[in-house]
């Protein structure tokens, strides 16, 4: 039984404590949270852009802790589960690090490559686990997109599309700080761009232009150039009202199939006489005009993303999923689009 530590009950907290509970042959034995009230179970307050609020938790049975140097010390630990805010990322996990502890930590890696070069340096240097949960990785539609490309059943992929965009959000407040996240290329496009490397591996060349906001950039459409590969284009950011607070989509194009996903959520308080379908199913266009619909029964993403880490720290065995260095690649990725959008260069994407 592998023993998690989950340390920070925000929005992702509640997320990853619930998908726990899922998860075989591991189990949380311990919490670590600054907030009184958290810490008691009282999670009503605690809200995000799906799913409920956190509720209220009977975590009696649990550990608990309210600083981190006293989870550290607890030998009871295989495996730290870090969903501070991402300001935090860098200094907890090196810490975590250095007390010998592997340690699965929410995207982004941190706010800054530099930071994230801290936190694999310190990787190096314990000798365990650090895993960065970048969950489009094991999300069912995109999961289903890199078998297609890898099983070559449609043939070569010619163009990639993909769109990742909010509003900005009325429930946390943090959110929507920079500081704190990084901002929404940090925070939010980083998803789309983590999943290109994982499909592609790294372009040689980045042109992205965008709104920029001085110290961080709002909305991004980039170009990620492949000298021997598909044309793809990422688009992502904070820039729609809240009549459309969330969309994700792709649209990927091989030699013999268009497929397209597309999902966004509704308003709250919307007419059900006037709702409209905001969303498409995984869908595959042919040549001959026809249309399927693939199902695609993977797990919980988070179930499935927490079980992998799980599974990793078990068996010994380093993630290939979850790698931390490419979550490191995706951040420079990010940053060197937010370049792009202020220079209005071609960068080479060199490390």
């Amino acid at each position: 039984m592998v023993r998690v530590g989950l340390v920070g009950i925000g929005f992702m907290g509640v997320t990853h404590y619930k998908s726990w509970a899922e998860v075989e042959g591991a189990a949380i034995t311990a919490i670590c949270e600054t907030v009184e009230k958290r810490l008691s179970g009282d999670w009503t307050d605690i809200k995000g852009n799906f799913g409920d609020s956190g509720g209220r938790q009977d975590l009696s049975h649990l550990k608990r802790y309210n600083n981190l140097p006293a989870l550290l010390a607890d030998p009871d630990i295989d495996l730290i589960d870090c969903c501070l805010p991402t300001k935090f990322h860098a200094d907890a996990v090196c810490q975590m690090l250095a007390a010998g502890k592997n340690v699965i930590c929410e995207k982004p890696i941190a706010l800054t490559s530099a930071d994230g070069t801290r936190m694999l340096a310190a990787q190096r240097e314990s000798g365990t686990h650090l895993m960065i949960a970048h969950v489009l990785r094991v999300w069912p539609e995109w999961l289903w997109l890199k078998e297609a490309v890898a099983g070559g059943e449609y043939g070569k992929l010619l163009g990639l599309n993909i769109k990742r965009v909010i509003s900005e959000p009325d429930w946390s407040t943090m959110l929507a700080d920079p500081a704190a996240n990084g901002g929404p290329l940090v925070d939010l496009h980083i998803h789309d761009v983590n999943f290109v490397l994982h499909l592609l591996g790294k372009p040689a060349e980045v042109y992205a232009s965008g709104i920029d906001m001085g110290t961080w950039v709002k909305y991004v459409a980039a170009t990620f150039r492949y000298p021997d590969g598909p044309t793809v284009s990422v688009q992502g950011g904070m820039a729609s009202t809240a009549g459309r607070p969330f969309m994700h989509h792709y649209e990927a194009y091989f030699e013999g199939a268009t497929v397209c996903f597309g999902e966004a959520s509704e308003p709250a308080g919307i007419d059900p006489a006037q709702r409209q379908s905001c969303g498409q199913a995984l869908t595959v266009y042919r040549p001959d005009g026809t249309a399927s619909f693939p199902l695609v029964d993977h797990p919980a993403a988070f179930v499935a993303e927490l079980s992998h880490a799980a599974q990793c720290v078990a068996s010994g065995t380093p993630s290939q999923v979850l790698d931390a260095q490419a979550a490191w690649d995706s951040l420079r990725l990010v940053e060197l689009e937010a370049e792009s959008v202020r220079t209005g260069r071609v960068l080479p994407v060199n490390w």
